[in-house]
C-alpha cells in the first residue's frame, strides 16, 4: 500500500539537500518505494572517526534524514514533520564502502509518526538500527 501523501522522487530529495550536511557527507538517495525510502552514505575521509570506522553520528544523520523525509512526504501538504526523539544501536563497524539505510514506518498517526531505519554494509550485514519519532505540525 502506497503511504505517500505528496508526490516526490529521488531527484526531489537530492535537490532539497543541496548545500546541506547530507550533501557534504555524500549521502545519496537511491529508491522510493510504496512504503520506504533507501539512501546510502560513503565510508570515507568525510565520515570516518579516528579509528578509521564509520562515525556513529553519521549513521544517525543517515537515519534522521531518511525518517524525516519519510515523515514529511507521508504527511498532508503544508504540514511539517519535526523530530522528537531518535535512537541508534550500532551493531557492526564498517571501515570502507557504503552503508545503505532503508526507512519504513512503524506508526503513521495524525500528530506523530515512528520510523524504523535499518542500515547494512556492502556485504549485507546489519550495521545499525535506528528509530525516530516525529511530530506532525499542521499549518497555522
Amino acid at each position: 500500500m502506497r503511504i505517500w501523501k505528496q508526490s516526490f522522487s529521488i531527484e526531489t530529495l537530492q535537490a532539497a539537500h543541496v548545500d546541506t550536511t547530507v550533501a557534504r557527507l555524500g549521502i545519496e538517495f537511491l529508491q522510493v518505494g510504496d512504503d520506504f525510502i533507501r539512501a546510502r552514505v560513503p565510508v570515507d575521509h568525510r565520515t570516518r572517526q579516528p579509528y578509521g570506522l564509520l562515525h556513529g553520528g553519521v549513521s544517525v544523520v543517515l537515519a534522521e534524514t531518511l525518517g524525516s523525509c519519510g515523515a514529511a512526504f507521508s504527511s498532508p501538504p503544508d504540514h511539517r514533520a519535526v523530530g522528537l526523539d531518535i535512537n541508534a544501536n550500532h551493531i557492526r563497524s564498517t571501515s570502507s564502502g557504503w552503508v545503505t539505510g532503508v526507512a519504513r514506518p512503524v506508526h503513521l498517526g495524525r500528530t506523530t509518526q515512528v520510523w524504523q531505519i535499518d542500515m547494512h554494509n556492502d556485504a549485507g550485514e546489519l550495521t545499525c538500527v535506528s528509530r525516530i519519532t516525529m511530530t506532525i505540525l499542521a499549518p497555522r
